[in-house]
């Protein structure tokens, strides 16, 4: 439909020119249609125009409606002890919308039936030429509309309530729309009024362009034309300069195509920014520190003209500016404090608590995120200035690294000239960035509103079934990203298939969802080229073929059965299947019914019936881990295929002879994770039910003597095959972060991964413990966490030394 542009970036300067050409709109029709329509083609032409018209009238008529709906309850509450606004603000900011609101409603509601019972004696030019008689009511909203920008502003500035209204009025969608309602802000509608005269004004000409000279609507067309070029011409000087302003130096309105919060290491260190990309130019920013009620500004760090902006490739790229890592410890305990603020700010509001008291756990909550989102991105995103400078981002994830370059190289398609902004040409298009951008705040938790969703914590299963529409065979593999703690990370990589066009993996992964709203597919081409120069750990050289996204609707997700779909990327179909499990119910431990096995069989039992002091399992998978895994990056925290895990727990379970030759043959992650999950699957966990609620309160101890006394005796009280098994497995763990430096498996990262699972209650006991979702990943798993941090970093502990020392600790516990 030609007249509808929802766009959020589309320059207002009011124009009486024809979007196409540029050349001015004449009330004569161009020479040679008039006289000479064909009758049936021009009058189908002119339906086709009315009824686009029509749609984006609809659109119109339902934003302006959105514009009234709080104009009601704020004049409402004008006249009680506690306004929102005064009578007079009201009035200033929503002056004649009332008005312009009713003459499109009755134009509409004219107009429809004429278009849907369509013929060539149709008439409606009157309607036109009405509607344009009535311009003076625009007139005085044009003349009102800079105080009632202002006045807005001021008033969102100083009253909440008022911003988070004008923040988020929520448009109803046209009848035949999927989208039921959009937000858009108050001042993006306060703008459709004027950037209406111009549409309409477009209609006009393309109407008298399809009409026959001797059809009774083309006078009253021709009027109506001549009286909206005319209004257009006495107000075009009256809107506000700092919107006219932004464009290209070929005199093009420059839009804002993308924005967005990025991580630049600048000067050895990383700051976040805020990164506009214009259709000509890419403008990197940070917001000025303003004080209170201050209009807040943008302030340029550094612009590349789109002409001059290239892509190194990473043999070509500069080496890396050396930024000091931040630990992965440290970045785990930023999540779990966020997570316990998170929990502690919801039993503040569910017990009323003061409004301040949860301004202050917010407050500390965002200081949290925000770190976390500065310090763990870590893949590079270089862009380099041909005439000079280089500059580096560093981001969360391949998939924002692509959508990024995609939109630049797009419109670098385009025939674009280098250029230098002048200083105040700078600062008008850096003044242009608070109004234009698209995101407005930095995505982290802390600024979610209370009704948006808190997303799914527990597992989602994927299974990557297939691909197709591949062009040519290549070496094929899949990557899935999800959305955690504000930002996206990779969990998951299937195995790379080999020069096919339709790779088959059924691949299936288990993948811990914290939070999570969005499931992200991306389909890459494995480069096997060693030219390829890899000077960055964290350069990605594969070349994407493909990336999707899907929402994660709690809905959909939350059945016990598989749910399948297709994501469509670049013309590629990835198959695949998914299904959620809460945290609630992951958490079950449920023994087996078959006691023949080992998994789910309680560890007395299966090393009475070995005959040993370590079940076969554990010591098999960790003398397999050391033999070919123990320098594998991410061992015992990236997922394992689910498929292998589980072919794997059959055979231990029936005691196959063939285990030993399996376990040379599988993938080290799955063996990994085999591992894992003999020790979530045990009835109750390896250091007890009994013992949970004093290996509580033994890590909570101050006094390092008590806490040492408390945590030995605790030690001393386990089954003897569980401490055996405890002890032989805290080795491992050791002899694991020893090769930190290559494997990046820290000790802190390993007690995340096997806290929860040595600790964590069988649901009977975990009732007591645990309330919510939110609240397991956040209070016990800390804790749980913290004790076997605790024995790793522990000097070694002998069974025997053990055993014979009682210490001073005697007190049954």
């Amino acid at each position: 439909m030609p007249y509808i542009d929802e766009s959020p970036t589309m320059s207002p300067q009011l124009s009486a020119r024809s979007q196409g050409g540029g050349d001015s709109i004449s009330p004569t029709p161009p020479e040679g249609l008039a006289p000479g329509v064909e009758a049936g083609k021009g009058l189908e032409m002119r339906k086709l125009v009315l009824s686009g018209f029509l749609a984006s009238e609809e659109i119109y008529i339902n934003q302006l409606e959105a514009l009234l709906l709080p104009m009601k309850p704020l004049k409402a509450t004008a006249t009680t002890s506690q306004p929102v606004l005064t009578i007079q603000q009201i009035e200033t900011i929503f002056y004649k919308i009332q008005d312009i609101y009713e003459i499109h409603k009755e134009f509409y509601d004219n107009l429809c039936p004429k278009v849907q019972q369509w013929d060539s004696q149709v008439t409606m030019g009157h309607l036109f030429q009405k509607l344009a008689s009535q311009l003076g009511v625009y007139k005085a909203f044009v003349d009102n509309y800079k105080v009632a920008l202002e006045t807005a502003e001021k008033c969102s500035q100083s009253n909440n309530q008022f911003q988070k209204i004008s923040e988020e009025l929520k448009v109803k969608g046209p009848k035949d729309s999927k989208e039921s309602h959009t937000s858009v802000t108050m001042e993006a509608l306060l703008y459709k009024p004027i950037d209406r005269v111009t549409r309409s004004t477009l209609v006009l000409h393309d109407l008298l362009k399809h009409t026959p000279v001797d059809h009774p609507d083309y006078p009253l067309l021709q009027d109506a034309l001549r009286i909206s070029q005319n209004f257009l011409s006495s107000i075009n000087e009256d809107i506000d300069p700092r919107r006219t302003a932004v464009t290209t130096p070929k005199g093009e309105t420059r839009q804002l195509v993308k924005d967005g919060f990025l991580v630049e290491v600048s000067e050895g260190s990383r700051k976040l920014r805020h990164v506009f990309l214009f259709t000509d130019v890419l403008l990197c920013a940070k917001l000025k520190k303003t004080s209170a009620g201050k209009h807040q500004q943008y302030d340029c760090k550094w612009y590349i003209p789109l002409a001059d902006l290239v892509f190194p490739s990473p043999e070509e790229a500069e080496p890396s500016p050396h930024v000091h890592p931040f630990p992965d410890h440290e970045l785990e305990d930023m999540k779990m404090k966020i997570s316990a603020l998170k929990s502690e700010i919801q039993k503040e509001k569910a017990n009323k608590g003061q409004s301040r008291a949860i301004e202050r756990l917010k407050k500390k909550m965002f200081e949290n995120e925000f770190l976390l989102l500065l310090n763990s991105p870590t893949i590079p995103f270089r862009i380099h200035n041909r005439n000079g400078k280089s500059y580096l981002f560093l981001l969360s994830s391949d998939y924002e690294r692509s959508e990024w370059r995609e939109a630049i190289q797009k419109l670098q398609k385009k025939d674009l000239q280098a250029f230098v902004l002048s200083s105040v040409e700078l600062q008008v298009l850096t003044g242009s960035c608070f109004k234009l951008r698209t995101v407005h705040n930095i995505p982290v938790t802390s600024n979610k509103d209370d009704d948006e969703s808190p997303g799914l914590y527990g597992f989602l299963h994927v299974i990557v079934h297939s691909a197709k529409g591949f062009k040519q065979s290549a070496n094929l593999y899949c990557t899935l990203e999800v959305d955690s703690f504000g930002y996206f990370v990779s969990k998951a990589k299937t195995r790379v298939f080999r020069d096919t066009t339709e790779p088959k993996w059924d691949e299936e992964f288990e993948i811990e969802l914290e939070g999570s709203q969005s499931l992200r597919i991306l389909c890459y081409e494995k480069c096997y080229d060693k030219t390829k120069v890899n000077k960055d750990n964290n350069e990605i050289v594969d070349k994407i073929m493909g990336k999707g996204q899907i929402q994660l609707d709690p809905q959909t997700v939350e059945t016990k059965n598989w749910h399948t779909d297709v994501i469509e990327m670049n013309g590629i179909k990835v198959e695949f299947s998914m299904k959620f499990t809460s945290r609630d119910m992951s958490l079950k431990r449920t023994p087996s019914k078959k006691q023949t096995g080992v998994f789910g069989v309680k560890i007395s039992v299966v090393t009475k019936r070995e005959r040993s002091k370590v079940p076969y399992i554990v010591r098999q998978c960790v003398e397999e881990v050391e033999k070919r895994g123990i320098e594998e990056v991410g061992i015992y925290r990236i997922s394992g295929v689910a498929t292998d895990i589980q072919a794997l727990k059959a055979v231990f379970d029936a005691n196959n002879k063939d285990i030993l030759l399996m376990l040379s043959d599988m993938d080290i992650n799955a063996i990994a994770g085999t591992l894992k999950l003999y020790f979530r699957e045990l009835p109750e966990p390896l250091l007890t039910d009994r013992l949970y609620p004093a290996f509580m309160e033994g890590i909570a101890l101050s006094d390092p003597a008590a806490k040492e006394n408390c945590m030995m005796h605790l030690l001393r009280s386990l089954p003897d095959p569980n401490l055996i098994t405890f002890l032989f497995l805290l080795e491992h763990l050791k002899r694991v972060a020893e090769k930190e430096p290559i494997n990046k498996m820290s000790l802190h990262n390993l007690a995340t991964v096997f806290g929860p699972t040595l600790l964590r209650p069988s649901e009977v006991e975990s009732k007591a413990h645990l309330s919510s979702a939110a609240d397991i990943w956040s209070h016990d798993v800390m804790a749980q966490v913290q004790v076997l941090l605790y024995y790793l970093q522990h000097p070694p502990i002998s069974f025997a030394e053990l055993k014979r020392n009682t210490l001073y600790f005697s007190t049954d516990v």
